[in-house]
């Protein structure tokens, strides 16, 4: 089967086309591929078919199998892969949340996610500990925990992890660490299903909508996040506007081994 790796500012994603061909089980197929250390390695697996409404649709699973609504940085790299096969000035991906838009920027490697309107949710203590610990639930297509810190590299990344099973999370949750800096926003981010990423898209979206909520950050500015794996743009105004880099890893031909023993050794038995 053959497969692309990209990654959006060390967001790594393995890609698998299926527009012509249809995957059986994409959840355990995903939690294979997913393997960093038998398997191909990544944050997950995006599978792309075909869609009625938008040039492809997009089905993301977490490293874990669980299957994720949509994935910013994800939508970039898909913008990269089908800027190779047609030149165009925008294109439109089916996901689990609605049609998102991928806008091509200048340089070749730099696109742009018009990711819609977010929904603040509420903001809520939480006890941990024998302490409340203060977040904002917001919606960017799929659920974040915002916590404002002083110093995201003193954080316990721990309690990202006991957030995932806090009553209102019943999906489990992605946690954002911000922390306002001169230069923007500096963020790290617990993504459910994978554990600690270099960076998320939507992540650095839920950072910035609730900053510009609390007036820590003006409406309608482009913001720089920094995260681990490298900067991304986000500029609030009615819509999210999610700009960074798409960067092609490799590609190659992935052989499933547990799936050919297992064909093998049904053929055997019988």
């Amino acid at each position: 089967m053959r497969f692309e790796k990209l990654h959006g500012a060390g967001n790594d994603y393995i890609f698998v086309d299926c527009l012509d061909n249809g995957i059986d089980d994409m959840s355990v197929l995903a939690q294979r591929m997913s393997d960093r250390h038998f398997g191909v390695g990544g944050d997950g697996v995006v599978f792309l078919c075909r869609s009625a409404v938008a040039d492809v649709r997009m089905r993301m699973f977490n490293a874990d199998g669980s299957e994720g609504a949509m994935c910013g940085n994800a939508l970039r790299c898909i913008g990269k892969i089908l800027s190779g096969r047609c030149t165009k000035n925008e294109y439109t991906v089916e996901t689990n949340s609605g049609i998102k838009t991928v806008l091509v920027g200048n340089c070749t490697d730099t696109f742009t996610v018009d990711m819609g309107k977010p929904h603040l949710l509420s903001r809520l203590n939480a006890p941990m500990d024998g302490s409340n610990l203060r977040f904002t639930h917001v919606s960017v297509g799929n659920p974040h925990c915002v916590i404002l810190v002083d110093d995201v590299f003193k954080v316990d990344m721990a309690v990202a992890q006991q957030l995932q099973t806090y009553s209102i999370f019943t999906g489990g949750v992605n946690v954002e660490f911000v922390q306002r800096t001169d230069y923007g926003l500096r963020v790290r981010v617990y993504e459910r299903g994978s554990g600690e990423t270099l960076s998320c898209g939507t992540g650095a979206c839920a950072a910035v909508v609730v900053c510009v909520k609390m007036g820590l950050l003006p409406r309608g500015v482009d913001v720089s996040v920094h995260l681990l794996g490298g900067v991304l743009t986000v500029n609030y105004s009615e819509n999210i506007y999610l700009t960074g880099k798409a960067e092609k890893v490799y590609e190659g031909d992935y052989y499933d081994k547990v799936h050919f023993c297992d064909r093998w050794c049904s053929k055997r038995t019988r």
